[in-house]
C-alpha cells in the first residue's frame, strides 16, 4: 500500500508593472510585483460607442430621414463591434478567456504532464470531464457522465494490448494488476457506473479519484525516461528523466508554530512535498534535484513577498548558468531560452497559475536565463490574474513542480522561517549525472543555431 501511495504521490498572477523587480539575496533578480494587477498592461477590448440618436419628429421629412441615417450608422456600428469581439480577439484573449483550459491543481497539471500512451490519455480525458461534469450546482448530466464512463471501458478494452506494450518488460506485470484494477478493482470503471447510475455524487467523486489515480500509475509506466531529445549543448547538465519527490521541513524562525489547517496539535516544524518533473523540465528539475543531494537548501532562510516564498543558497552560485526552460502545451519537447506568448494563445505544460506551484527564479542578467539556485513557491491568487485564471506572467518562468502535501503550511511561512532540512526522498534513480556533472554544470554556451544538432537523452 505505501508504495502504491508514494507512486501516486509521483503522479499527482503575477501582474505586469514597469520592470522594477524586489531586489534578492546575492544580487538574483526574482520578478516578483508586490502591486495590484495594472489591467492597462494587459488585454483590453476596445469597442467603439454607437453614435447616440439626435430626437426627430415624424412630421418633419429631413428629421426622419436623419433618424433612419442614424438607425443605419448604429447598425453599422453593431456590426464593426461584433466582428471585433469574433474575429479580432481569440488570438489575444487567453489572459481574459473564462474558457481557458488551465489545470487549477497541481495533481492535474502533473497528470496532464505525464508522457504517454494516446489512448490512456483519452481515457483520462473522459474521466476528467466527468469531474468538471460533477461541478455543475444544479441538476447532473449522468446521461453525458454515464457515456464518458463507457467510452473509457471501450478504449481500455480495446487498446489493452497497445497499452502494456508501451511498458518496459519488467514494468508489464505490474501494469497489468493496474489495468485490471482500472476495470474492476474498487474505485474503478464498473464502480463509477454504478454510483453513476445510482446517482451517489460523494461515492462517485471519491471513486472518480481512484481511477484518476490508476490512470496516472499507468501512465508512469509508459514513460520510463524522456520523450524527446536534447540539444547537445546541454548533455552535460544534471537532468532529471522523470518524476522525483522533494521533502522540505521548514521551521518558524521566531520559534513560534505551525497550526495544521485540517485539526491537530501546532508544531514547531512542518513539511512541504514537492513533485518534480523532469518530464517537462528535465535541466530545471535535474538542477534542483542535485543541488537538494549536496545539501545546498539545508539552514537556507526564506523570503516573503508578495504572492511569493522565496528559496535560494548561496552554493554554487558562480561558474553555470541555467537556460529558461519552458514546455508548450501541445508540444514533445521544452523551448530554451525563450518565454512564451500568452497573449498569442500559448499555454505551458506546467503552468504557475496553480496555487503551491515551483518555478526558478530569472537570472540578474536575462530573463532567457533561470538563477541557478534561487527558486519560489508560487501562491497564485485569482483576484490578481487575467479573467481566464491565468497569471500575467505566465509562461515566463521555468516551472519545475508543484508543492502537494503539506501545501496549505505555505500561507503561514513568514520571512525570516528557515528549511531546516531538504531531502530527495523518491526519484534518484532518474536523475542524471553527467561525468563532468560531479562539478557545477557549465556556462551555456553561445545561442545555439537554428537547428542544433540533438543527442539522444539518457533514460
Amino acid at each position: 500500500m505505501a508504495s502504491r501511495m508514494a507512486t501516486v504521490v509521483l503522479a499527482g498572477a503575477l501582474p505586469v508593472p514597469p520592470r522594477a523587480p524586489a531586489a534578492a539575496a546575492g544580487g538574483t533578480k526574482f520578478v516578483v510585483w508586490t502591486k495590484r494587477p495594472s489591467f492597462h498592461h494587459g488585454i483590453r477590448c476596445g469597442v467603439a460607442r454607437a453614435p447616440r440618436s439626435r430626437p426627430h419628429h415624424a412630421s418633419s421629412p429631413t428629421t426622419a430621414e436623419e433618424g433612419v441615417l442614424e438607425l443605419l450608422k448604429s447598425a453599422v456600428a453593431a456590426i464593426a463591434i461584433i466582428a471585433q469581439i469574433s474575429v479580432a480577439l481569440p488570438a489575444n484573449a487567453v489572459l481574459y478567456s473564462p474558457d481557458t483550459n488551465v489545470p487549477r491543481t497541481g495533481e492535474l497539471a502533473l497528470r496532464r504532464a505525464i508522457p504517454a500512451n494516446p489512448s490512456m490519455k483519452t481515457i483520462q480525458n473522459s474521466l476528467e470531464d466527468i469531474s468538471y461534469l460533477l461541478r455543475i450546482p444544479q441538476r447532473k448530466p449522468y446521461g453525458s457522465m454515464e457515456g464518458d464512463v463507457k467510452k473509457a471501458m471501450q478504449i481500455a478494452t480495446e487498446n489493452k494490448e497497445a497499452m502494456l506494450a508501451s511498458m518496459p518488460a519488467e514494468l508489464k506485470e505490474k501494469g497489468s494488476e493496474l489495468y485490471t484494477t482500472l476495470l474492476e478493482g474498487k474505485g474503478g470503471l464498473q464502480t463509477l457506473l454504478k454510483y453513476i447510475k445510482d446517482k451517489d455524487n460523494d461515492r462517485l467523486s471519491v471513486a472518480l479519484a481512484s481511477s484518476l489515480d490508476t490512470i496516472a500509475e499507468l501512465e508512469l509506466l509508459q514513460a520510463p525516461g524522456l520523450s524527446f531529445l536534447l540539444p547537445k549543448q546541454y548533455l552535460e547538465y544534471p537532468r532529471l528523466t522523470g518524476r522525483a519527490v522533494v521533502e522540505f521541513t521548514v521551521e518558524k524562525g521566531d520559534g513560534s508554530t505551525f497550526f495544521p489547517t485540517a485539526g491537530g496539535e501546532p508544531k514547531s516544524a512542518a513539511t512541504i512535498q514537492v513533485v518534480v518533473d523532469g518530464y517537462s523540465a528535465p535541466l530545471t528539475a535535474g538542477n534542483i534535484a542535485k543541488l537538494v543531494l549536496d545539501g545546498a537548501y539545508d539552514g537556507a532562510t526564506l523570503k516573503s513577498v508578495s504572492q511569493a516564498i522565496i528559496v535560494d543558497s548561496e552554493t554554487g552560485k558562480k561558474g553555470y548558468t541555467l537556460p529558461l526552460e519552458v514546455m508548450p502545451a501541445g508540444q514533445f519537447e521544452p523551448l530554451y531560452r525563450s518565454p512564451l506568448s500568452i497573449q498569442d494563445g500559448e499555454l505551458p505544460v506546467l503552468p504557475m497559475s496553480v496555487y503551491g506551484s515551483v518555478a526558478m527564479s530569472h537570472s540578474e542578467d536575462s530573463d532567457e536565463y533561470s538563477s541557478p539556485t534561487q527558486f519560489f513557491f508560487y501562491l497564485y491568487d485569482k483576484r490578481n490574474s487575467g479573467l481566464g485564471g491565468i497569471s500575467f506572467e505566465e509562461g515566463q518562468f521555468s516551472v519545475f513542480g508543484y508543492a502537494t502535501d503539506g501545501r496549505d503550511v505555505l500561507s503561514q511561512i513568514k520571512a525570516g522561517d528557515k528549511i531546516r532540512s531538504a531531502k530527495l526522498i523518491q526519484g534518484r534513480e532518474r536523475l542524471v549525472l553527467p561525468a563532468a556533472a560531479s562539478a557545477p554544470a557549465p556556462a551555456d554556451p553561445t545561442p545555439a543555431p537554428a537547428d542544433p544538432t540533438l543527442a539522444p537523452a539518457e533514460s
